[in-house]
């Protein structure tokens, strides 16, 4: 379930970003491991902060519900300091140290030694597509262009010019980390960084490739295909793994695809069902009748019982929207009779005749 960001901080969905900041830095003062607080209230609040003070991410999370631009980072299991300039561990201005820049400098590109380091990856995208109403109904095909960073077509994501050796890079001895000493307020740290050179693979390219320039990705058009399953409601989200984009030295992110179902001048999703309108005449709700119908699947056949009410709903079995068990809801047809607006005087005789007789 998506957590309310808004209420972790105690902010409204229309607070500033100063509001957002005070009130992380007010929760973040309460809840601080190091003041004896609830590390996993921190944690949390922390997270949504991440969210809500950057600009791309609080859009993604108000459209969406999640950002689709990665999770936090910046610091040991995700927390970001960035809203601690001057604060102290006593709560009051900071006495010759900042704990924004200790953590920032101590864990920027790197893990404590001994905690693996996550895998490069590459940032999700998402784009909007329109379908009929139809379509939504039993499932569709779309080819979509999208301009991305792509594993490069040249050398296959190597890096090396085709035909030439890959080496083993000289800066990591092949590891594809490296260890680095640093010294910070709270003592001496061994981080473990990717080795920039190779991007973590630890291997080079003798020759770099002349298309990616060696880094084994590079920016084109990519064509994606796109299945679009039947029953699809509008709104609902399709996610293609490693359709995002490329990195280098990692994985591929993902493609969301967010659908919108154009309206149909006849017919109305309801649940599984479908609904639709169908006048009919005084005469016929009276005395009965059949009437030919225009469905999604085709023409059909549907009657209409004598001394048939104003709105009564007639099913027609199968001919809604296809369920999870391969099966389909209904079609729900809602009588409408249509009254005369103008009558005969011969009509208006066998009217009063009814009424007569109390009908």
């Amino acid at each position: 379930m998506t957590k309310d960001y808004y209420k972790v901080l105690g902010v409204e969905k229309n607070a500033t970003k100063d509001d957002i900041k005070k009130a992380f830095r007010k929760l973040a003062g309460q809840h601080h491991p190091d003041r004896g607080g609830d590390e996993k209230k921190f944690k949390e609040v922390n997270e949504a902060y991440q969210i809500l003070a950057n600009d791309k991410k609080r859009a993604e999370y108000d459209t969406y519900g999640q950002t689709f631009s990665g999770a936090t980072s910046g610091g040991p299991s995700g927390w970001d300091f960035s809203g601690f300039e001057g604060f102290s561990a006593e709560g009051g201005p900071a006495s010759g140290w900042d704990l924004g820049d200790v953590f920032s400098d101590f864990f920027s590109g790197g893990a404590p030694f001994g905690r693996s380091s996550r895998t490069k990856r590459g940032a999700d995208i998402s784009i909007d597509l329109q379908i009929s109403f139809a379509d939504s109904i039993f499932g569709t095909e779309r080819n979509v262009l999208i301009t991305k960073n792509s594993t490069c077509a040249t050398c296959n994501g190597s890096g090396a010019r085709p035909g030439s050796e890959l080496e083993t890079c000289k800066r990591c001895s092949g590891r594809g980390k490296l260890r680095e000493s640093r010294g910070t307020f709270f003592g001496n740290f061994t981080v473990e960084t990717v080795c920039r050179d190779c991007s973590g693979r630890g291997k080079k390219p003798k020759d770099s490739c002349n298309t990616c320039g060696g880094a084994g990705i590079a920016r084109k058009q990519e064509q994606i295909h796109i299945d679009i399953p039947a029953g699809i409601d509008n709104g609902e989200m399709i996610r293609m793994s490693g359709l995002g984009e490329a990195v280098s030295g990692g994985t591929q992110g993902d493609l969301y695809v967010k659908v919108h179902v154009n309206s149909h001048p006849t017919f109305k999703r309801q649940g599984t069902d479908i609904v639709m309108d169908l006048p009919v005449k005084l005469t016929d709700a009276i005395l009965g009748a059949t009437y030919d119908i225009e469905t999604l699947d085709g023409k059909d056949t549907l009657k209409v019982p004598e001394g048939t009410p104003d709105g009564t709903v007639l099913k027609i079995s199968g001919k809604g929207v296809p369920t999870a068990r391969g099966k389909r809801g209904n079609l729900l047809v809602k009588v409408v009779i249509k009254m005369p607006s103008k009558i005969s005087s011969k009509a208006r005789d066998l009217i009063s005749k009814l009424r007569e007789e109390g009908i």
